[in-house]
């Protein structure tokens, strides 16, 4: 009785330590706001841009986490048979697509708050971050 107390006690203190060292956890609210920074930096927008463009990119990428979400729930599924499968592959292309859509229809209401080369730059600087963040979050993984 008192061993088996003990490892509890001891894989408690454990697990509280390893969770108070773990700077690699992810918020989403600072991603954002690294992402947002970044973005506003490396394309080099004006504050006035940065106040008219940044609603339009928070709000592209509310659509887009919606959908990435739809995409996960299919991959949850009883995936057993072929023909569950074959529909799982439609509706996730099918959501590809809508992805696409989303993503041009932002690109285009982003032309109409700021100039095309900095829409460029935004698009570049978005996937540099993403990019950049992936080899930071691969350094701190255990």
């Amino acid at each position: 009785m008192k061993r088996t107390i003990f490892i509890i006690l001891c894989t408690f203190c454990a697990l509280t330590l390893s969770a108070q060292h773990m700077p690699w956890r992810f918020s989403p609210e600072k991603f954002q706001q690294d992402m947002e920074q970044y973005i506003v930096r490396e394309a080099r927008l004006t504050p006035q841009e940065a106040s008219k463009f940044l609603p339009i990119f928070a709000e592209m990428h509310q659509k887009q986490r919606a959908v990435y979400k739809r995409q996960r729930d299919l991959w949850k599924r009883n995936l057993n048979d072929d023909a569950t499968c074959r529909e799982v592959v439609k509706q996730n292309d099918a959501l590809d697509l809508e992805l696409k859509k989303l993503q041009q229809q932002y690109h285009e209401k982003f032309l109409n708050v700021i100039p095309a080369r900095k829409v460029l730059d935004v698009i570049h600087a978005e996937n540099r971050f993403h990019r950049d963040q992936l080899k930071k979050w691969g350094k701190h993984r255990p």
